[in-house]
């Protein structure tokens, strides 16, 4: 099936601009398009370019990943945040008081048990059905191939250092989530290169991955302009609003008349959703990879480990690993030490790796820039100052996974129909 197939002539003369062609920003314009809207995409820079948050990510599809990333307990890694700026979360003292009132929220938004359940039951609605939703719309983009359901794996060193996390799977098994543990034996016979100090796997069977997230975007954004969507490059830079309805986008080329306008601009949504009426505490997680092209071991099933909080997997390019969570702001320059703690916690992970010349391999750094907000819920929904703008941003580290069902629900509002997803929880007006 292809998404001029599914056109509708409703609404075919309501035209909506889409800010970003990012993961969400492209799964809007293709829902929008097939709920018969006429689709304007604005977007800078080239679609899956090495610019774009997507392009760099993890590649899971973890629909199991509904726990936000603080819990109870967490203010009190915040001294060891701040005294290693190397460790799995880190903190730029130069960004800290800009930070700071992100980081308490984010802080309070774990504080309980409870307050994380709802977290979870809600960021579960976003990511329950992603894998499918995601090859629906790599067969109709035409890179089948690049969406994969094998499952995820979780591997840890003990039984003790799975309790650690007890909390995190009682949570995920509320929601819904099932998984299988394979004991030291069955892990090593699944996992052959993995290091041997990892005795316990938590394998999730609903789980998937992509194995190109650039080339994925890319496809999707192409898409999207092939069934009918037309492309600005340029910045979106604000909005004309008169008696609370959308007459225009602003950007850098002039003014794009429109109707309705979707915000998914990733870590840089924030002035837009102010100048929408709407201001949001957006702050970029930033992330860093690392690719090994020519690897001689690696997973079989992509795999986050426990000590080192990295996740590897085989992309298109290579053996990647990604992982780190760095509060510096959009404009710091990359530290690349992050990176190179991913390789040598790759390393360990897979030995064999370490025994390669090398001559034999190319190693690629990449930092990438994750729009969260500190409750750990994605902003969906219209802004204050009209009802034609529509919020659709701040997924943090779900972001491709989330894109699908999200660009759903952005093109429902866009449309004026109700959205198939309850979307009190990403309120955008929580924050005010």
């Amino acid at each position: 099936m292809t998404v001029a197939r599914s056109f509708s002539a409703e609404g075919a003369g309501r035209h909506v601009v889409v800010i970003g062609a990012g993961a969400v920003g492209s799964a809007t314009a293709i829902e929008a398009l097939r709920a018969g809207l006429r689709v304007t995409v604005v977007e800078p820079g080239e679609p899956g370019g090495p610019q774009a948050t997507s392009y760099g990510n993890a590649g899971w599809l973890s629909s199991h990943s509904v726990v936000p990333p603080a819990l109870p307990g967490a203010w009190r890694k915040v001294p060891g945040w701040l005294a290693d700026p190397l460790g799995p979360l880190a903190l730029r003292w130069r960004h800290l008081p800009r930070a700071l009132p992100w980081l308490l929220r984010y802080l309070a938004s774990g504080w309980t048990e409870a307050r994380v359940q709802r977290t979870a039951d809600a960021l579960r609605t976003l990511l329950a059905d992603a894998p499918a939703l995601h090859a629906r719309l790599a067969a109709e983009a035409g890179v089948p191939q690049l969406i994969e359901q094998r499952g995820l794996l979780h591997a840890y060193r003990s039984r003790e250092e799975f309790e650690g996390d007890a909390l995190g799977w009682r949570v995920r098994r509320r929601t819904g989530v099932q998984w299988e543990e394979w004991p030291a034996a069955e892990l090593r016979q699944r996992e052959p290169d993995l290091d041997a100090r990892y005795t316990l796997g938590i394998f999730v069977p609903e789980a998937g991955h992509c194995r190109n997230p650039g080339a994925y975007v890319a496809a999707l954004a192409r898409h999207a302009q092939e069934a009918g969507a037309q492309r600005v490059a340029a910045r979106a830079t604000g909005f004309r609003i008169e008696g609370g309805r959308l007459r225009a986008v602003r950007t850098e080329a002039g003014e794009i008349a429109c109707d309705a306008a979707a915000i998914c601009a990733g870590a840089r949504s924030g002035p837009l959703a102010a100048a929408a009426g709407s201001p949001v505490p957006l702050e970029s997680e930033r992330g860093y990879h690392v690719v090994v092209e020519g690897a001689s071991a690696g997973p079989r099933t992509p795999t986050m480990v426990a000590d080192g909080k990295l996740i590897a997997h085989w992309m298109d390019g290579g053996l990647r690993a990604a992982g780190q969570v760095e509060i510096g702001g959009l404009e710091a320059a990359p530290d690349w030490r992050r990176a190179e703690i991913l390789h040598r916690h790759l390393r360990s992970m897979f030995p064999a790796l370490g025994t390669q010349p090398p001559e034999a391999v190319a190693v690629k750094h990449w930092l990438g820039h994750r729009p969260s907000m500190p409750d750990g819920l994605p902003c969906i929904g219209a802004s204050a100052a009209s009802t034609d703008i529509v919020l659709a941003f701040g997924h943090g580290h779900v972001g491709l996974c989330g894109s699908a069902r999200t660009g759903r629900l952005a093109a429902q509002l866009l449309a004026g129909t109700a959205p198939e997803t309850a979307l009190a929880p990403f309120d955008p007006a929580r924050f005010s």
